[in-house]
């Protein structure tokens, strides 16, 4: 089965998966990223070992359509900034890494684990004019561990992308078939830089439900002088010389600089 591919490394996964599954790379839509939280290295590295055309600019109708037109024949969408056109003569499946209908959005998956969500999926849908809104076509639920953290929540949502994607490529009518639509449910909003700041007046549960909800991304910690951490998390009592002070406990961190204000 011949392919396009929309999407960054949050899910490489699934790209990795569809390649194992025999299916052939005809060309990448994939967006400029920081390099530092979020990553397009990988599937950019994947599409160069193929051969394979990619593109840092917006997907266009026009890009469906040529990719249709040389004989691809299904995108798969994981990880992409952009609404993508629909309408167009392919199938368009997106890899949603939370439950649907339940929990759309752009990042719901921080949101989820801040407010102590006990469910957590991977979903493939077909692609609408709205965000997270076209008929589901699988989808794959876990428990929630106590202790998640943001990046493990998202191996694990990643650990189930390749059977799916397996069957997608052994019975995509079948598959296309099943769709089923969605109905009502709830649009996450983005998060905010005051979901994913801790102060030094904090309980260590309070600061590391936080610091966990966006484990491997930019944290703040609002004291004398405002720092942005990464891949921090708190814990009780005293710290280590390297740490920063909550109330009955400490912050531990792989990185931290200085913000201004």
């Amino acid at each position: 089965m011949k392919i396009a591919y929309i999407g960054i490394d949050l899910m490489l996964p699934v790209l990795d998966a569809a390649l194992g599954c025999g299916m052939e790379l005809m060309e990448l839509f994939t967006c400029r990223t920081d390099n530092v939280t979020e990553f397009n290295s990988g599937v950019i590295a994947r599409a160069k070992a193929l051969g394979a055309p990619y593109t840092l600019e917006r997907i266009t109708s026009a890009d469906l359509e040529r990719c249709a037109a040389a004989g691809c024949e299904a995108a798969l969408c994981a990880g992409y900034y952009y609404l993508v056109p629909t309408g167009g003569p392919l199938p368009l499946i997106n890899f949603h890494p939370a439950p649907l209908p339940e929990r759309r959005g752009g990042w719901p998956m921080p949101v989820m684990l801040l407010r102590g969500d006990r469910l957590g999926a991977m979903t493939a849908h077909l692609m609408s004019a709205r965000f997270d809104e076209g008929d589901i076509l699988l989808r794959e639920d876990f428990e929630i561990a106590p202790g998640e953290t943001l990046e493990s929540y998202m191996r694990r949502a990643n650990a189930l992308a390749p059977g799916m994607v397996r069957r997608i490529a052994e019975d995509l009518p079948g598959v296309l078939a099943g769709a089923r639509p969605q109905g009502r449910g709830e649009y996450i909003a983005m998060p905010t830089e005051r979901d994913w700041t801790v102060t030094p007046d904090m309980a260590p549960e309070e600061a590391d439900r936080i610091l966990r909800a966006f484990y491997g991304y930019e944290c703040v910690y609002a004291g004398a002088e405002k720092l942005e951490l990464i891949r921090a998390r708190a814990y009780p009592g005293p710290g280590p010389e390297r740490s920063l002070p909550l109330a009955g406990g400490h912050i531990e961190y792989a990185a931290a600089r200085r913000l201004p204000g």
